[in-house]
C-alpha cells in the first residue's frame, strides 16, 4: 500500500497495521522474507551442557519452523558476553538468547555493571526445563559422599581445600561458601570459564571437586570418572535417585530449582513471541528431544510466556534474599 503525504496513516493505525501484517505472515515468512536465520546465543563455549541443550533444540527448531536456526557462542563472565550481544541485537525476531538461571537471574545481582538489565532489555519467550547444580568429587578422592569428602579435606588436606565453579559470583560460589560454613571447613571457590575447562581440571585431578549442573556432570558420573554427592532441589533428581539433596544434608534455602528457558530483546513483536513458544512446545513434545533431554539431567517441561515469567521472578527474589543475607559485595 501506498501513501501520499496527505494520506499517512494515524501512528496508531499505523502500529496495528504492522502487528497485524506480522501476525498474518507468522515468523516463517518474515524470516524467509528477509533472509536472515536465527541466531541462538549460548553464553559458554561450544562442548558444555548448555551448548549440547541448545544444539539438541536448535536443529529440530530449524525444522519446525523451516528455517535456518545457527547456535552462536558467546562465551565468558558468566554469560555476561551473550547478554550484552542479546540487547544490542534489532528486535526483529532473528535473535535469540538460550539461557539458564544464572545470567538472568544472578548476575545482575552480583556485578555491579553487567551491561543489561533483564528487566527492561529482554522479554522472556518461553521456559523449558529444570535442573539441578550438583557437587562432583573428582577421582583423585577416594570420597563416595559429602560426609567421605569433608572427611578428606580435614585429614588430607588440613581442612582445606578448593573447589572449581564455572563462573565467578554464581550459585556454585554461593554453595561453596554454604559448604565451608556448615563443615567448618576452609574451602574456596575457583572459578573457570564455564563448566566444561573445569571439568576437564576434574577429569585430569588438577582440582578435586567442582559444583555446576546435572547436564554439565552426568555424562562423567555414569561413567564413573567423577562422582555426584549432593544436589540441590526440594526432592532427589530423577536421574540422581541415590544421590541426596543438600536439604536432606541440612542445608536450607535451597529447594527452588534453577531454570532454562530462551529470551529475546524486548519490543520484539508479540506475534513473533507467539510463534517462537509455539515452536519450542512442538519440539518438547518430540520424543527423542524429551527423551535427550532427561538423560542429560534436565526436567523437561514447557512454560509458556506468562507463566514462565513469573518463575523467573520468584527465582530471582529466592536468590536476592540468600545473597543479600551472605554479606557478598557486587564485584
Amino acid at each position: 500500500m501506498v501513501f501520499s503525504m496527505q494520506q499517512r496513516p494515524h501512528p496508531v493505525r499505523r502500529a496495528l497495521g504492522v502487528g497485524l501484517f506480522l501476525a498474518a505472515m507468522g515468523l516463517t515468512g518474515l524470516a524467509q522474507a528477509q533472509g536472515t536465520p536465527i541466531r541462538l546465543l549460548v553464553g559458554f563455549p561450544a562442548g558444555a551442557g548448555t551448548d549440547a541443550i541448545a544444539r539438541t533444540l536448535g536443529e529440530k527448531l530449524k525444522d519446525v519452523l523451516g528455517m535456518p536456526v545457527v547456535v552462536e557462542n558467546r562465551a565468558g563472565a558468566g554469560g555476561q558476553i551473550a547478554a550484552q550481544a542479546l540487547k544490542a541485537a534489532p528486535a526483529d525476531g532473528h535473535t535469540l538468547f538460550l539461557s539458564h538461571d544464572h545470567s538472568i537471574s544472578i548476575l545482575p545481582q552480583v556485578v555491579k555493571n553487567p551491561g543489561f538489565n533483564p528487566a527492561t532489555d529482554f522479554v522472556p519467550v518461553a521456559g523449558f526445563a529444570t535442573f539441578a547444580n550438583v557437587l562432583a568429587v573428582s577421582g583423585g578422592t577416594p570420597a563416595k559422599s559429602i560426609d567421605e569428602y569433608v572427611k578428606w579435606v580435614r585429614t588430607q588436606r588440613g581442612g582445606k581445600e578448593t573447589i572449581g565453579i564455572p563462573a565467578p559470583a554464581s550459585i556454585p560460589e554461593f554453595l561453596v561458601k554454604m559448604i565451608s560454613e556448615k563443615y567448618k571447613i576452609d574451602v574456596q571457590p575457583a572459578p573457570y570459564r564455564g563448566s566444561a575447562p573445569m571439568t576437564a581440571d576434574m577429569l585430569g585431578n588438577q582440582i578435586t571437586a567442582g559444583i555446576a549442573s546435572v547436564p554439565d556432570f552426568i555424562e562423567n558420573h555414569k561413567a564413573g570418572k567423577v562422582r555426584i554427592v549432593a544436589s540441590i532441589g526440594a526432592k532427589r533428581q530423577a536421574v540422581l535417585p541415590n544421590v541426596p539433596t543438600f536439604t536432606e544434608l541440612g542445608f536450607s534455602n535451597l529447594e527452588d530449582l534453577p531454570y532454562y528457558g530462551i529470551f529475546a530483546p524486548v519490543g520484539t513483536p508479540q506475534p513473533i513471541i507467539d510463534k517462537y513458544g509455539e515452536a519450542l512446545q512442538k519440539v518438547l513434545a518430540m520424543p527423542d528431544v524429551k527423551q535427550k533431554l532427561t538423560t542429560m539431567g534436565l526436567t523437561v517441561a514447557y512454560e509458556p510466556q506468562g507463566q514462565f515469567a513469573g518463575r523467573v521472578r520468584s527465582y530471582t527474589q529466592t536468590w536476592e534474599r540468600i545473597i543479600q543475607s551472605s554479606g557478598f559485595k557486587p564485584l
